[in-house]
């Protein structure tokens, strides 16, 4: 009997090979294994749809899913409270029975040369692990089938389809041997916007893939966590693998920051500004990138998303539906202070900004921000900062002095006062009803696209989604490092933090930690899609986000601007910020609340009914 491989569909590929460099594949048809392993146009499209199938977990073509954190909210109003632990549950093995069948189907093939065959065979090996790491990081152990290709026919025993899950070690071993496999396929060389595995590319997810394992079986301990393990070692890592782990880890980082080709891109100048937007282009910028060692590539014409259309500020929309996140002062806090002392650094510092009765006063808004780690402005809009080379103006209201006290004036988006003097800006900040306004005071940066017309819906942005940079190889490796050694002088780990910090044009640790091991994460990595998965492998989440309403933690926070209107006193013309909390806003009418229940995905009925010797996770 012939073996139907693929439906191949042609948008599809077309898109997702300009993208990489791929070919164009035939009109859409089913094909045989044959026809496909047959023809190399097709056995490279094919590869191009596998690619196209792991933008797994947050992402850029869904910025929605980034406000179940505490980094952004949306505009409308919301009553969520606890994590939900399914948001990015993966468990698709039909996309593991398709690699299994290129696997099967590449060996005997002459379409391509021996060389040829070996990469392709690396590549799909590495997005198979990365696949399996990516089910681990919401599951646990699941069923790994190796390359085994199960097909279904009437009739047959259908035991011999079911697989136990994996214990959770066992699955992370499992990606890390598949990863040192691939890396010895794979070519050491660079390839057009790193959107193909390479030799660095598997040994960033052997480096990401051990740490997560390390972390877990450090601090998911059953004296910790008692219930979030299984009896069969589903969930739960034993504490005598850590040690093993970490050293694997620190050994991959340190191989790719030693002999690969990615370097940290430093700023032209020792200057704030330069310093930001570096490491905006350092993220976001395509041409002589030196960091990203992989990503989700787009494309135009054919692959884009709307990212920049949906979150431009209204005041430079190009397209309807712009506005639609806006960022947490829990997150612009993180970024610490120029001056930092050695116990601020590594922690969230508020702003001095005084009271609603006796604020502190700013000539310009952004000056509040300019000393602060530049990796906020290269991160997100602050109040009178610039995209575009267009001043973004964010202005919540007019604060006015009557009666020698000061109070606060709001009006509708884009509204006047008697003397033609603004009141609340066409960005806002704004609490009221209205859609697509800002809410807290910030905007997103990163991944903003200034390409023109990458906002609007005909064009679209080619902005990447990032996976892997040079950045977090530093930082897997400072991690290891701290954690095999639990000195808080560690030379090693302070080397490889510090090249991060230096970077971004602020100063050294003199000591290192698990608590400025967190906040350097947070800060660098904002936006990036690492948020949860770093909270769940350290159990972090639960104890920030407690649910209470009046932890900072938990609350979801604003920071507004208002333009001081008191003629002839000396502040007539300045700027104040006075902090909002979304809940009292009745706008996120909820704290954040993550309990050990959220932190592995359910494992689901159908499922189960399908193959019965799936067991469930914890607390479900």
């Amino acid at each position: 009997m012939k073996k139907y491989l693929y439906t191949i569909m042609t948008a599809t590929m077309l898109s997702l090979g300009s993208c990489s460099g791929f070919l164009d594949t035939k009109p859409d048809t089913l094909l045989t294994q044959d026809q496909t392993f047959g023809d190399p146009t097709l056995v490279k499209s094919v590869l191009a749809n596998f690619y196209g199938r792991v933008t797994i977990g947050q992402r850029i073509d869904d910025w929605d899913q980034w406000t179940m954190l505490d980094e952004v909210i949306h505009f409308d109003t919301n009553s969520d409270e606890n994590i939900d632990r399914n948001k990015w549950r993966t468990y698709d093995y039909t996309l593991v029975h398709d690699l299994n069948q290129f696997l099967e189907g590449i060996k005997p093939s002459d379409a391509v040369d021996e060389a040829t065959k070996t990469a392709y065979i690396g590549e799909v090996r590495y997005i198979r692990a990365w696949l399996y790491f990516c089910m681990g990081r919401t599951l646990g152990g699941v069923p790994i089938i190796n390359d085994e290709i199960f097909n279904y026919t009437p009739g047959m025993d259908i035991t011999t389809l079911q697989v136990p899950r994996s214990t959770e070690a066992d699955l992370y071993d499992y990606v890390i041997s598949e990863c040192q496999e691939a890396a010895k396929m794979l070519t050491k060389d660079t390839n057009k916007n790193s959107a193909r595995a390479n030799y660095w590319v598997a040994k960033m997810l052997e480096a990401r893939a051990a740490l997560t394992a390390a972390s877990l079986a450090t601090y998911n301990t059953a004296e910790a966590h008692p219930q979030l393990r299984t009896n069969g070692g589903e969930v739960g890592i034993p504490p005598s693998k850590a040690q093993e782990y970490y050293k694997t880890a620190l050994a991959a980082a340190k191989d790719v920051i030693e002999n690969g080709p990615y370097k940290l891109m430093l700023a032209s100048e020792q200057t704030h500004k330069a310093y930001a937007d570096n490491f905006y282009k350092a993220v976001c910028q395509k041409d002589g990138n030196t960091e990203v060692i992989w990503c989700r590539d787009y494309v135009s014409p054919g692959q884009t998303h709307q990212f920049t259309k949906g979150n431009l500020p209204k005041s430079i929309e190009q397209d309807t539906g712009s506005d639609r996140l806006s960022v947490l002062l829990n997150l612009v806090e993180a970024f610490e202070p120029l001056d930092a002392t050695e116990e601020q650094k590594g922690t969230s510092v508020p702003f001095e900004i005084g009271t609603p009765e006796n604020p502190e006063f700013f000539t310009e808004p952004t000056e509040l921000f300019m000393e602060r780690d530049p990796r906020l402005m290269g991160s997100i809009i602050v109040p009178g900062a610039t995209f575009d080379s267009k001043v973004i103006e964010l202005q919540a209201g007019q604060l006015r002095k009557e009666n020698g006290s000061w109070s606060e004036v709001t009006g509708a988006r884009n509204s006047y006062d008697e003397e033609g003097k603004l009141i609340t800006a066409n960005n806002g900040p704004f609490g009221g009803n209205d859609r697509e306004i800002n809410r807290t005071g910030f905007y997103v940066r990163k991944y903003l696209d200034a390409t023109p017309s990458a906002g609007t819906i005909g064009r679209g942005s080619e902005m990447w989604n990032v996976y892997f940079r040079i950045a977090e190889a530093y930082m897997i490796a400072a991690e290891a490092s701290w954690e095999l050694s639990r000195n808080n002088t560690d030379t090693e780990a302070l080397k490889y933090i510090n090249a991060v910090r230096s970077r971004a044009g602020i100063l050294p640790l003199n000591t290192i930690d698990h608590k400025k091991i967190m906040h350097e994460y947070r800060v660098e990595f904002a936006f990036e899609g690492n948020r949860w998965w770093d909270l769940k492998r350290w159990m972090e989440a639960s104890k920030i986000w407690t649910g209470e309403p009046t932890a900072r933690t938990s609350q979801r926070l604003g920071l507004w601007p208002f333009k001081v209107v008191a003629s002839g006193d000396p502040n007539d013309g300045k700027w104040v910020f006075i902090e909002k909390d979304m809940q009292k806003l009745d706008l996120w009418r909820r704290p954040l609340k993550c309990t050990d229940a959220q932190y592995y995905s359910e494992i689901d009925n159908g499922w189960i009914n399908n193959n019965p010797k799936l067991v469930k996770n914890p607390y479900q």
